[in-house]
């Protein structure tokens, strides 16, 4: 692969792009964490809300407890707070539930968001600049080849503006016909140059 054109202004343009693109992943990054992070900050609800129903259990649970050794009454005075202790287990459950939920979205959402910049950095600028340097690499083959020049030039003739086409030579498609040597390279190199490879000399 040919990573970078030949011409200045097109390689400087190519190279910022790139640090551009090695920003932007960069910066994607750091907001998926701290998404991830925001988010992740209202497991202390559920925190907060499972250590309350694990104390409020044991506290019901301990008097309980302390009850039902009462003579002849204590096991129906205790009976009420064994509910208590029950109901402060859910709680304590439901907190946990909602940490664990909580950290399921924040991994979900800051893996997507992660995800996304990748994507776009990946079809808007990675794979245009790999399909540019393979297509680089393979003209660059051919500028290497005298034969090769005619089928730049045709190229040129086919593909590059009018205009531009007509500034090689008064009778441009005249003297390439006629294999004129300084006409085809000079097509040649238009060609060439779209594509970000400079002809080598003669």
């Amino acid at each position: 692969m040919k990573l970078y054109s030949d011409f200045g202004g097109r390689r400087v343009y190519q190279v910022l792009g790139d640090v551009v693109a090695v920003a932007v992943l960069v910066a994607g990054i750091v907001v998926a964490v701290a998404i991830h992070d925001a988010i992740a900050a209202f497991t202390g609800i559920g925190r907060d809300v499972a250590r309350s129903g694990n104390d409020f259990s044991s506290t019901m649970r301990d008097i309980g407890d302390r009850l039902s050794g009462v003579p002849l009454i204590g096991g129906g005075i205790s009976a009420p707070f064994g509910s208590a202790s029950d109901a402060g287990g859910t709680l304590a459950r439901a907190g946990t539930d909602w940490q664990e939920g909580v950290e399921r979205l924040a991994t979900l959402v800051g893996w997507t968001v992660a995800a996304l910049v990748v994507l776009v950095v990946l079809v808007g600028w990675v794979r245009p600049r790999l399909v540019g340097a393979v297509r680089r690499a393979a003209v660059a083959r051919l500028a290497s080849s005298s034969p090769s020049l005619d089928l730049l030039a045709l190229r040129a003739l086919v593909t590059r503006p009018a205009r531009v086409v007509a500034r090689v030579d008064e009778d441009v498609v005249g003297a390439w016909r006629r294999g004129d040597q300084e006409v085809v390279r000079r097509l040649a190199a238009l060609e060439l140059k779209a594509s970000g490879v400079r002809l080598p000399e003669a």
